[in-house]
């Protein structure tokens, strides 16, 4: 399953990211497809470093 199926299905209680900023390139947009309206994201913890920043977050239903 993908991040945004999980998400959807109500099947996720807390996640991490960790954050490292890209320059040059692209990327996949994480909460592409995610509906916004039945999750709530409730920031629990951010820790940053010299190169990345960890980012946790509590997941609710609306």
């Amino acid at each position: 399953m993908r991040c945004r199926e999980v998400l959807n299905a109500g099947l996720v209680d807390e996640f991490s990211i960790t954050l490292s900023p890209v320059l040059f390139g692209a990327g996949t947009r994480l909460f592409d497809g995610v509906d916004a309206s039945g999750v709530a994201l409730e920031p629990v913890r951010s820790q940053p470093s010299s190169r990345v920043t960890h980012l946790t977050y509590a997941v609710h239903p609306r």
